[in-house]
């Protein structure tokens, strides 16, 4: 009787030993798993920010454009002023060539402006670079869902583990977990593009 009575001690210490670790297993899946949900949230909203200043770039831009598209015309007209009105005083040509030519060193100043960094050409890359950053992190956040989704799998299979004391539901878990963390880890730094989720 009272070697039945230490085996059973044993084997309930076993147990208590076995779901303490398993107690920890599911402590670091939760640390995990909010690291998971910051990671999400954080891609979520970076891609909505850069989103809405990528808009803001191309708003500015279209209204350069269209600036610079109204100048044109002017100039187009006033050349042809010059060349069909024959009436046209010496004082008047020189002031219409003059406004002409500030037209034309406005147009460029729209087109390219380094100085201010909101010429069209620098407006067209700044804006292509902003989609760039919102597409990389839209990207990412996909692989927080599924690593949240599977995280919180995994907890819940080492739960059923600590009550069924089952094994094979353990190692679920940790394989589970296992690709949840990878999930995370591969949110942050985009190591692998895994086909039909980023």
């Amino acid at each position: 009787m009272a070697f039945e009575d230490l085996g059973r001690e044993a084997a309930e210490s076993r147990q208590r030993r076995r779901d303490r670790w398993i107690g920890v297993y599911i402590g670091v899946l939760a640390v995990i798993l909010a690291v998971c949900a910051m990671g999400g949230g954080n891609a979520a909203k970076d891609a909505n920010r850069k989103n809405v200043e990528a808009t803001n770039i191309w708003g500015f831009f279209q209204a350069k454009n269209m600036r610079r598209h109204t100048l044109r015309l002017q100039v187009d007209e006033l050349e042809l002023q010059l060349a069909n009105d024959a009436s046209l005083s010496e004082p008047a040509r020189a002031a219409i060539r003059a406004k002409i030519e500030s037209y034309r060193e406005l147009d460029k100043e729209l087109t390219s402006n380094p100085k201010s960094n909101e010429g069209l050409d620098e407006l067209f890359h700044r804006g292509k670079a902003l989609e760039a950053e919102r597409d990389i992190a839209a990207s990412k956040d996909p692989y927080f869902d599924y690593g949240q989704a599977l995280l919180q799998i995994a907890i819940v299979l080492a739960s059923v583990a600590i009550i069924s004391g089952g094994t094979a539901v353990l190692v679920a878990s940790i394989l589970v977990g296992i690709v949840g963390a990878l999930m995370t880890l591969n949110g942050f730094t985009l190591l692998l593009s895994i086909p039909f989720i980023g």
